[in-house]
Order: structure tokens, then sequence, then C-alpha cells
């Protein structure tokens, strides 16, 4: 232990293992230039001694001054998207001996600034993030100064750095014009806060696949500015009260597809109104019917966001890109029911 009692400290592993402190910190670090036969005598002391690394302390004194984090800012962890990708990026990161810190922004403009503001000062190597805010110049001095930042999910605006996106518009319009071949025309339109990318590139594809056909969607049935389940429950409710109700409804975001899954449930139209959610989550493919979806691949975001971050972070300095991923229509029942 160490000299007042309490943990053991790199001295007390080097006297263990018989080595020089400057071993025990190349071999705790990952460092090269440490022979096979002394790393393993040094983790063996590690493990003797219940040795705790102390990774603020060796950061001073690490090469680029990397602290071994990553912070990823995104969404909402809590909803299935998010923490998909969340988890795709601690897979890839794990890997590498790297930590991620994760928040969600809840799509609170102030609280993002906050948030990165705490993450800079943290010293992260690299940020991820699924921005909030409608601009991200407050940026630009950070990634001048050379921090790797990843956009996912929605593109940067005001400062040039890499993204990592889904072809929102592309599947929007897939969805819609699935429902469109079935025969529906009075097709409903839920969507979340216009102001977001995302919501702004699904509704534009629902429009742009009535157009397709030389049809306009009935603008009654257009609903905006939806933030959850219970927003697109009761929304779905009062569309269903129409003198010219929806024959099918394409839900924008996987909560408002739960959110309609339970106003056609509880007016026993499960089986009679047809339905596309945009994005899958867990147990869609049990409902009853069993839920047509776009789907993104997350997985393969996830993936593609920690190699692009991870790379940076190893000193590429190629031009930015920008990534788009394409979705897929997954049918399972619910999108095929055809109109009355």
């Amino acid at each position: 232990m160490g000299e007042q009692g309490g943990r053991a400290t790199m001295r007390d592993v080097a006297a263990v293992a018989g080595v020089s402190i400057k071993t025990v910190s190349r071999v705790v670090n990952a460092e090269a230039g440490v022979a096979d036969a002394v790393r393993e005598r040094v983790q063996d002391a590690v493990l003797r001694l219940d040795y705790r690394h102390n990774l603020a302390a060796s950061n001073l004194r690490r090469a680029g001054g990397r602290s071994g984090l990553i912070g990823a800012l995104l969404q909402d962890v809590s909803n299935s998207f998010s923490a998909a990708l969340l988890r795709s990026l601690e897979d890839a990161a794990r890997d590498r001996g790297t930590a991620i810190l994760s928040a969600s922004l809840d799509e609170e403009p102030e609280r993002e600034r906050s948030l990165v503001h705490d993450l800079v000062t943290r010293r992260v190597d690299g940020l991820v993030l699924m921005p909030s805010t409608d601009r991200q110049d407050y940026l630009s001095s950070e990634v001048r100064a050379g921090l790797p930042v990843v956009f996912v999910d929605r593109d940067p605006v005001g400062v040039d750095a890499d993204s990592v996106t889904i072809d929102n518009f592309e599947g929007a319009r897939m969805g819609v014009e699935h429902l469109l071949a079935q025969g529906h025309r009075r097709i409903a339109c839920l969507t979340d806060l216009t102001e977001i990318y995302t919501a702004r590139n699904r509704s534009d594809g629902y429009v742009a696949a009535f157009r397709a056909h030389g049809l306009q969607p009935d603008p009654l049935l257009s609903a905006q500015g939806l933030r959850g389940p219970a927003a697109a429950e009761a929304t779905v409710l009062r569309l269903l009260d129409l003198a010219e109700p929806p024959t099918a409804i394409f839900a924008g975001r996987n909560d408002l597809a739960q959110g309609t899954i339970r106003a056609l449930r509880a007016r026993g139209l499960s089986d009679s109104v047809a339905l596309v959610g945009f994005d899958d989550f867990p147990l869609a493919d049990l409902m009853t019917p069993a839920l047509t979806v776009v789907r993104q691949d997350v997985a393969r975001l996830g993936r593609i966001t920690a190699h692009l971050v991870l790379g940076r972070i190893d000193g590429d300095s190629s031009p930015p890109q920008r990534i788009v991923v394409d979705p897929t229509l997954v049918v399972r029942g619910s999108g095929e029911i055809p109109p009355p």
C-alpha cells in the first residue's frame, strides 16, 4: 500500500515488480518499448496491489495531452435511435481504450452550448454532436485549434466538419410512396419541430412522393411540431375524428409511431388504418400488425462516425467528409393495409 496506508501508488507497483517508475508508467499507459516478460510482471503487481491508474495526472504527461475521452452529445439517450448509436460508438472506442462521455440535448440550443463548453474544458480528444442549434459557428475556434468534431444525423451549419447522416428525404419519400402504391391518398404525416433538419427533410419527402404522382397532400393531414408519443396519440385521435379521416399514416419518428399505434388501438383501427414509421424500435416487429418501417442502419452510422472521429484524433488531416447512408424499407404488415 502507499505511504499513508491508502491506495497503492506507482512507486509501490515499481517496488513489487522490481522495475523503475518509468517502466510502470509505460505499461499502464500502454506505451511501447517494454519487454513482454517485464510487462507481465508489472501487470501482475498492478493486480496484486489493486492499483488504480490516475488518468488525470497521466494525461498531463501524455504525448499530445490526450485525455482518452470522447464527448457524445445526442438528442435523447433514452430513445432507441440515440441509444443504439451511443452503443456503437462505445464499442469502437473501447477497442482503443477510450471512454465516452455522453449527454442528451433534448433539442435545447443553450444546453448544447453549455455541454460543449464543459466537454472542451475537460479536454476531450474529440466530439460527436447531434446538434440542436441552427448554426454551430461557436465551434469554429475549437475546430481551427484542432478539436476533431463529427456531426451525426444532422449536417453542420457555419462550421466545416465531418458529418454522417441518413438520407431523410429519400427515406420519407420511400415510405409514403409505399402507402400510395397500396392505393392510399388520404395519408397523414406526423413530424417533429420544423426547426429540426431531419423533420424538415422528412416532411419534404412526404410532399415529394405525392407530387411525383401529380397529387397534392391534404394540408389538414399534416401535423408538425410533435414532441413525443403523447402528442402523436392526441393528434391521431383528432385526425380520426375528421369528416374525411386518414386511411394511412406516415409517422416521422419512432416515438411518433408508438403514439400512433396507441391511438389506433384505442379506436380499434389497428387493422384498418395503414401505418409506416420512420426509425425502427425494439418490439416493432411484434406489434399486431407488425410495424412497417423506414429503417436506419444505426450500427453502421455509429461505426462510420467512430471511424471518422478516431481517425481525426490520430491525425487524419484530409478535407471534411459528408457521408450519407441510405435507409431501407422493412415491410412487416402495417404499411400494407389497403384503403377501405
